[in-house]
């Protein structure tokens, strides 16, 4: 008999992978990462009412260049930023600088599973030279078997703010705690609750901020082509109840569709074909269905270049 992911004994030989829906939650997602795959359905193939442009290459050294620029087409305001990775592998260490177009320079140095296996630190500081504005930001993260942990403390000229969650994960099943204390004031600013449920094709997440604001989302893996997601969100005190329904369907290997609709009747519709291999077209429009013949509809391009 063996061990298989999670390190308990199954009484299953090394070569026979364990049942489905067992063994498969070794390390549990991040707060900021729960129920993601249906964030990802509502957020990701969409960008009406922006035309933007994204470049990524790698130089032969290892450094990593991404370029984005963008046009807001209601504002008419444009925007960009240039940003630069690079990997120390023997020790460990990741650096990456950002500059944007508001004139803000950030700088993120980390370092994983050097001092510990699933220890992560880093250090990220960001200056503005226009006002003298800086900030910086310790950040701190372990993540094992059924346990994923993190601590930031995020320095202000009042006083630090902490920022911590954890996420317990056993079987499928997730609970998770965020919470951000303010030392000038003594003060929590942040308390946050979610639970969920995760298996191979099928996901349930439910959060709790604040004590006033509740949300839940269910997604499911209907086949190899089609995913599917559905949003809820409530406020206390409020009876407006906002949900949401969205689907992405791939038509082949290189062509996916991505559709949503909330109660608000707005729908959104985005087309991904990509041209060749790091070449991706993405097409996005926005539909008020209660203002059909009075405007008000966005349509979006993205057009995204890596090599």
């Amino acid at each position: 008999h063996g061990r298989w992911r999670g390190g308990r004994e199954a009484g299953f030989h090394l070569d026979r992978p364990p049942p489905d829906g067992e063994g498969t939650m070794a390390v549990p997602p991040s707060y900021s990462d729960l129920g993601k795959s249906a964030k990802d359905i509502f957020n990701k193939g969409f960008g009406y009412g922006i035309l933007k442009l994204d470049v990524k290459t790698k130089s032969q050294s290892g450094v990593e260049f991404a370029t984005s620029g963008s046009n807001n087409t209601d504002t008419g305001k444009s925007g960009g930023h240039l940003e630069t990775k690079y990997k120390l592998n023997e020790l460990g260490l990741n650096f990456n600088q950002k500059w944007n177009t508001d004139n803000t320079l950030t700088t993120e140095i980390t370092m994983e599973d050097q001092l510990a296996k699933g220890l992560k630190l880093g250090l990220d500081a960001s200056f503005v030279p226009n006002t003298g504005k800086k900030s910086a930001k310790l950040k701190s993260g372990y993540k094992c078997d059924f346990v994923n942990v993190g601590c930031d403390l995020d320095f202000d000229m009042s006083g630090p703010t902490v920022h911590a969650a954890a996420v317990l994960g056993y079987e499928g099943w997730l609970a998770g705690y965020q919470l951000a204390f303010d030392t000038s004031k003594s003060k929590l600013t942040q308390n946050n609750f979610a639970l969920g449920y995760k298996a191979g094709d099928f996901q349930l997440h439910t959060n709790v901020n604040d004590g006033t604001e509740f949300g839940g989302s269910i997604y499911q893996k209907v086949n190899s082509n089609l995913e599917t997601a559905v949003h809820l969100a409530w406020t206390a005190g409020s009876n407006n109840t906002s949900f949401g329904i969205g689907a992405k369907y791939q038509l082949d290997k290189d062509a996916s569709l991505s559709t949503k609709v909330n109660n608000a009747c707005l729908v959104g519709v985005g087309y991904t074909q990509t041209l060749r291999p790091g070449v991706k077209l993405t097409l996005s429009g926005l539909i008020d269905g209660k203002n059909m013949n009075g405007g008000g509809h966005k349509v979006g391009l993205g057009f995204e270049l890596e090599a």
